[in-house]
């Protein structure tokens, strides 16, 4: 029977999965390697090996009520998109909340997570750790959440640009990048157009002398502002959304969201239209770039092929000369260097993994790899449902199929992904963002029953399929039912409008409009009525109606200029 569970850092990922673990009755050992909470979000002034590293001025991509756990709302004032900061501070918050500081072990080190030698019969770990004090320490585990993330080990291509070794300039990953002090009055290629890629070459043009953005297949640019200024993903990310994604062909929905997008900013005359459609790869997320274009502080460029000497080359045979510096934003390996390699079984040594969380390998589901997806919209919300299903696969509250089975389906979208993403690697990391939610709620038993909920709660109905589809949605019903759930989808918007509500604005003074005054609206009803009732008698009627629009002018006059 499960009931130790080791976590594996205490990131966003790690906190949600030791709750959730608390939650279910199980006891949590939380391991983090840094001396606090909050991983990738927690910015450091220098970047430490083996761990995750943000640059200063990060700011989220996904709006807070989009974001957040599914029963600790954020605070109301914190702004929509928030700066890494405050997102640290909400990380606090929750882990003081559910007082979870209690089940993490600071300063230590997970060395290897190995089988059991009964691993088949009881499904257990042992664990090796580095406390603080450098000393080894030996665990076991009935089952393992790894929560370190993927952006740990950046990938940083040099070997495959030829000249090189022989560039005078300075060569890096954004993994190193903090700021753009050291940028000041220099020229720099930013290779990379994912949304790290974009804003450090945005923040770069900002103090550099000239900035150049080369990508290889270019990127639709989307704003986290959306109509009347709402945030983007509160108003694109909802159930009727994905039903008409579903429904209208993909050409079309292609068709009119490119239009819309060009109509703010045309792609192919800025040098971003990318070779694929816009819905069939994640966009970018950035504010600023167009404008950064406009203004000539950023050049476009296309793939880099090559340096020379104080330079370098792209693909269309165009040379940047007295070149200071080049950023990789290049990615990340998705390695784990402390699991069994043979969980690594990849046609490129990456993880394979049914629904982006069991190795399917494993005799015994008691590993679950959180966190190791790629999707349209938020993550955390995500890896809290993966916790909340692969906790009840761990107390065999939920089944998964046979191994054969698991590795069809894993093969099957695959294949399905390789439309979008033509490298294998890549299509396996995708995921549909509520498809896949429901899917595990389903598995959890916690996806909201529309008809029910349309009988007992017509007005919660219509938020939860026509509003955003925001994380309370699973706290609804079944286990982990949260009771505030339904308030806190009520009250979704007046959250978004909190942070606005900084200044008193005046209201222009109105008086009673006399075109959609009761008295004239069923004077027109009845005159309409009465054509309709008499066609025969058109004409007289329309001579008749003329007379009392006559007296009704007179009427008005007298109201108006005597009120």
């Amino acid at each position: 029977m499960v009931r130790r569970v080791a976590v594996i850092g205490a990131g966003s990922s790690g906190l949600a999965c030791v709750k959730i673990c608390v939650d279910e009755g199980l006891e949590p050992v939380c391991f983090e390697s840094s001396d606090d909470i909050g991983g990738l979000w927690r910015f450091k002034e220098s970047p430490e090996a083996e761990r995750s590293s943000i640059y200063r001025s990060l700011v989220v991509n996904t709006s807070k009520e989009m974001m957040c756990f599914s029963d600790f709302p954020m605070p109301a004032y914190f702004p929509n998109y928030m700066h890494n900061s405050q997102l640290l501070q909400y990380f606090t918050l929750y882990a003081e909340h559910f007082h979870l500081l209690r089940y993490i072990n600071f300063q230590t080190t997970v060395r290897s997570v190995t089988q059991r030698p009964d691993f088949s019969l009881s499904g257990q770990w042992d664990v090796v750790t580095i406390n603080r004090d450098g000393e080894e320490e030996r665990h076991i585990f009935d089952a393992v959440l790894v929560c370190s993330g993927h952006y740990t080990q950046p990938a940083l291509p040099l070997s495959e640009f030829p000249g090189y070794e022989m560039f005078s300039g300075r060569c890096f990953h954004s993994w190193e990048y903090k700021d753009a002090d050291a940028c000041r009055g220099k020229r720099v290629v930013v290779v990379g157009i994912g949304n790290s890629g974009g804003d450090i070459a945005v923040e770069i043009s900002r103090s550099a002398e000239k900035t150049f953005l080369s990508t290889r297949q270019g990127a639709w640019v989307v704003g986290r502002m959306s109509t009347n200024g709402l945030p983007l993903d509160m108003t694109a990310i909802t159930r009727l959304n994905n039903i008409l994604m579903m429904l209208l062909p993909k050409a079309l929905v292609n068709w009119a969201t490119e239009r819309a997008l060009n109509h703010k900013y045309d792609h192919r005359l800025y040098g971003l239209k990318p070779r694929h459609r816009l819905l069939d790869r994640r966009p970018l997320i950035n504010d600023d770039l167009p404008g950064r274009i406009l203004q000539g502080a950023l050049v476009m460029k296309p793939n880099l092929k090559g340096f020379v000497d104080s330079g370098v080359v792209f693909e269309d045979g165009t040379v940047e000369e007295n070149i200071d510096a080049v950023v990789f934003c290049t990615g990340y390996k998705g390695n784990f260097s402390f699991l069994p390699p043979a969980l690594s079984e990849g046609p490129d040594g990456e993880m394979t993994l049914y629904k982006r969380l069991f190795p399917p390998s494993l005799q015994r589901p008691t590993l679950a790899i959180m966190g190791l997806f790629q999707t349209k919209g938020p993550i955390m919300p995500i890896v809290e449902m993966q916790a909340r299903w692969a906790v009840k696969v761990f107390t065999g509250l939920s089944h998964l199929p046979s191994k054969k089975k698991m590795l069809e389906v894993i093969e099957s979208e695959r294949k399905r992904n390789m439309n979008s993403y033509p490298c294998p690697r890549q299509a396996a990391l995708q995921v549909d963002y509520i498809p896949y939610l429901d899917f595990m709620a389903k598995q959890v038993g916690v996806r909201p029953n529309f008809l029910i909920l349309l009988l007992r709660d017509p007005v919660l109905w219509v938020k939860v399929v026509f509003g955003p589809c925001t994380p309370y949605q699973y706290r609804l019903t079944g286990p982990g039912q949260w009771a505030g759930a339904r308030h806190a989808i009520l009250t979704q918007w007046k959250r978004v409008a909190q942070p606005f509500t900084t200044r008193a604005v005046p209201e222009p003074e109105t008086r009673a409009s006399v075109i959609f005054s009761p008295w004239l609206l069923t004077f027109g009803g009845s005159v309409i009525m009465a054509v309709f009732l008499s066609r025969d008698k058109i004409i007289p009627a329309l001579q008749g109606a003329a007379q009392i629009l006559d007296r009704s002018k007179i009427f008005l006059r007298d109201s108006w200029f005597n009120s």
